[in-house]
């Protein structure tokens, strides 16, 4: 096992543009790290140059104290699961384990010890006569993780390993990897678009835009502390609702009403004018379902339509926006991969709420409300 540190890693391409600008992220021994981020955002390359599949324009790779950017991915002892298993068709499930064994010559004892351990970890033990072929894409990528195991390497790599999986294996997957990562202790990089797996698996997160670090925090501290727009965009499904907040003295107008700010988010906006609010579908709740209710912070509002999904349900409340907040949220949802970001308030309600359509009586925490800089995308007020 060993730390992976980054030290303001760059890559730059032929053309000039930096697909990766200035990242520095420190791994500590045997934590598990996260690299997510919207297509093209630099994730996979950052892992690349870790593995050495990619050269560094500037900065330094140290890995276990070492650095590593002159040295080729065999010399730096690091075990890679990709994306398409990258198994051998013609070996069985046996030697795709061992393969990397033989290639180091080892004897066939160790050789068979440490590919019958693998075996049982992974739960592969009545496949190992089997060829690829015959096998699940659950199977075939614990594989590809058992041949990642068995060679005692100082840190594992995954890039995206479970996005050909359909929805219900990859969430077994999930958690078969994060079973793996706590028994073996071993340092992890792991590269995935899907935030899901990001704020499952990961000790931490980094999130990455255009090549460029934007937050790296454990995930619960991405969700309720993001930074900026983009990361408060990117993380949670549904995503954060965005909407026109005009600040005055120390109260927010908001489309649906005006409520008075908590003392220390006030005391940060104070002397701003129009704002970005932010805050998340669970932050609202319908007056029907509480025994206490602050008046204060309610609000009546037209629901458009309703989810229900048992557990919860979901209302959309379109409002109006002016061309300059439809414009930077389009410009969002483009940035995050995203679909458009309607000007709608999606709320997550008590699934005992009542469903009929029309205008309902609903409450917000405004203790949870982040007001953004439009201009800069900046959280004024990221820690309260």
């Amino acid at each position: 096992m060993a730390t992976i540190e980054m030290k303001n890693i760059v890559k730059e391409y032929g053309d000039g543009f930096p697909a990766v600008n200035d990242v520095s992220i420190d791994v500590a021994d045997g934590e598990f790290l996260i690299l997510v981020g919207p297509s093209g955002c630099g994730k996979s390359t950052l892992l690349r140059m870790i593995v050495g599949l990619e050269d560094i324009t500037s900065g330094d790779m140290v890995i276990g104290g070492k650095r590593v950017n002159d040295l080729a991915p065999r010399d730096r002892n690091l075990s890679m699961v990709f994306q398409n298993y990258a198994l051998y068709p013609h070996l069985t499930v046996y030697e795709n384990i061992a393969f990397p064994l033989r290639l180091a010559g080892m004897k066939s004892s160790e050789i068979d010890e440490k590919v019958r351990q693998a075996s049982a970890t992974l739960d592969l033990d009545e496949h190992l006569e089997r060829k690829p072929a015959n096998l699940s894409g659950g199977q075939r990528q614990r594989v590809a993780m058992g041949r990642a195991i068995v060679r005692d390497a100082e840190a594992f790599l995954f890039d995206e390993p479970l996005s050909n999986l359909d929805a219900k294996l990859r969430g077994q997957m999930r958690t078969e990897i994060a079973r793996l990562q706590k028994k073996l202790g071993i340092t992890t990089v792991y590269v995935t678009h899907d935030q899901t797996e990001a704020m499952t698996l990961g000790d931490r997160v980094a999130v990455l835009k255009r090549g460029v670090l934007q937050q790296l925090a454990t995930p619960r501290e991405l969700y309720e502390q993001p930074v900026n727009l983009f990361v408060a965009g990117f993380i949670g499904s549904p995503p954060m609702n965005f909407l026109p907040a005009k600040i005055q003295g120390t109260q927010v107008e908001l489309p649906f009403g005006t409520f008075e700010l908590p003392a220390d988010k006030a005391a940060k906006v104070e002397g701003r004018d129009l704002l970005l609010a932010g805050i998340r579908p669970e932050h609202f709740e319908d007056v029907s379902v509480l025994e206490d209710v602050d008046e204060a912070r309610t609000f009546e509002a037209t629901i458009d339509v309703r989810e229900w999904l048992g557990d919860q349900q979901y209302a959309y409340i379109p409002y109006d926006a002016e061309p300059n907040v439809q414009d930077q949220l389009k410009s969002l949802a483009r940035e995050v991969d995203g679909d458009s970001l309607r000007t709608q308030l999606v709320v997550s309600l008590d699934s005992a709420a009542r469903e009929t359509e029309g205008a309902s009586q609903l409450t917000i925490d405004l203790d949870k409300l982040h007001l953004f800089d439009p201009s800069s995308g900046e959280n004024l007020t990221v820690g309260l």
